[in-house]
């Protein structure tokens, strides 16, 4: 049998061996999960009316409308007030979970159960921010996005420090016990006939309670340790996936957008800025929006800098200097639209999307003024307390039963 080609050989091991951009999807982590956590506690004093049993898109339209399109939506389990106001305080807290990096692999199929059950509940809901919400709910699954800036991290690095000290580590129970748990509460929501629009988000949460135990299983026993080792391997594969998707969901997301505004006439003439600007829905500040579109020159600057910014990104990853310029005026136009245009949500929905991109240089600088940051914070009795080391330098993330 003939050898792999060393280019070839040297691709496979760097997918299989370990989990590529662990900064990158870390920053995708926390900016999703701020993103629908903050959306969430602002719109809380109106969940009734947006996803609760007395909204004008009322329960049985909706159990209509999923009977169609299969769309899962825990939701429609009941049309109690209690079962709603339970489902909306899980959605807040996964998020939460997920923004910290507490057992990450948990919190972020929490965190896609609340996404889905609350979106697919009220569809009409959003401002096109919550599409992409959506998508990376699911896609966040599948990565290890809590390699890096997460308490999962963090508790790690404690624990091997321990060890290099010779010190006892104890077992690790709310792992185990919070796997059992969910077993339950899955086995019940199961065999009651409540997963019945269809069969992919069920699949999944079973296939990933499965594997769950199945890691847990495999760290019990020195003679299990091929299988870790195994489960290591597609996990990383599973990751870098899952990251090559949502960098092209990004792409996508961005020339559709670029090519689409191409073809309308609004667009070529250079004035479809100007018209969103006085719309009293996307007006939170007619003032600013008065002062803006006085002028022809920045209407037309900024109709035509959108659609060729849009278009020419995807060739940019091509260029790193290219992209990463190009990043810097995507993120500024979206934290514009956030004020302008009043579109908080959707614009960290996008940054967050646009994050993935930011080179690891960066990020580690970022991380380290957080750190140093934090630490004069929360320093009381003089010591340090040593930050978790890089997955470059450690394995943290990677051992463990971080249910």
């Amino acid at each position: 049998m003939n050898a792999l080609p060393p280019t070839l050989s040297r691709g496979v091991a760097r997918v299989t061996e370990a989990a590529l951009g662990p900064y990158q999807s870390a920053v995708v982590r926390i900016g999703f999960a701020a993103t629908w956590l903050l959306f969430l506690l602002r719109e809380s004093p109106h969940r009734q009316e947006l996803y609760g049993p007395s909204g004008p898109w009322g329960w049985n339209l909706a159990r209509q409308l999923t009977a169609d399109n299969h769309a899962f939506t825990a939701l429609l389990w009941s049309d109690g007030q209690l079962w709603f106001e339970c489902c909306y305080t899980l959605a807040v807290l996964a998020s939460a979970a997920l923004l910290l990096g507490w057992r990450t692999r948990t919190a972020s199929v929490l965190f896609m159960v609340g996404v889905l059950s609350l979106q697919n509940r009220s569809v009409f809901v959003g401002d096109g921010g919550d599409n992409v919400v959506h998508l990376m709910s699911i896609y966040l699954v599948f990565t290890r996005c809590g390699q890096v800036w997460s308490l999962d991290a963090r508790r790690t690095a404690h624990e091997e420090a321990a060890r290099a000290r010779g010190e006892h580590v104890p077992a690790d129970r709310v792992g185990p016990a919070l796997w059992a748990v969910l077993g339950l509460a899955l086995g019940t929501v199961t065999l009651t006939g409540r997963f019945d629009n269809g069969w992919l988000v069920p699949a999944l949460l079973w296939t990933v309670w499965a594997v769950l135990g199945l890691w847990w299983a495999a760290g019990l026993r020195a003679a299990w340790r091929q299988s870790r080792i195994l489960l290591d391997v597609i996990a990383n594969v599973l990751h870098n996936a899952a990251l090559a998707v949502i960098m092209a969901e990004a792409c996508l997301i961005y020339a559709t957008a670029g090519w689409y505004k191409i073809q309308g006439s609004r667009w070529q003439d250079g004035t479809a800025v100007y018209y969103p600007l006085h719309l009293d829905y996307f007006s939170p500040w007619p003032a600013l929006a008065d002062l803006m579109s006085a002028s022809g020159t920045i209407m037309l600057l900024a109709a035509y800098g959108t659609v060729m910014v849009q278009v020419a990104f995807p060739f940019a990853l091509l260029d790193r200097r290219a992209k990463n310029v190009l990043l810097v005026l995507m993120m500024t136009e979206h934290a514009v639209i956030a004020v302008v245009l009043g579109l908080p949500f959707f614009s960290m929905a996008m940054i967050a999307a646009d994050a993935v991109f930011l080179p690891t240089s960066f990020l580690r600088r970022l991380g380290g003024l957080a750190a140093r940051a934090g630490g004069r914070l929360t320093r009381r009795d003089g010591r340090a307390v040593p930050p978790p080391r890089s997955p470059e330098e450690s394995t943290a993330g990677r051992v463990g039963f971080t249910a």
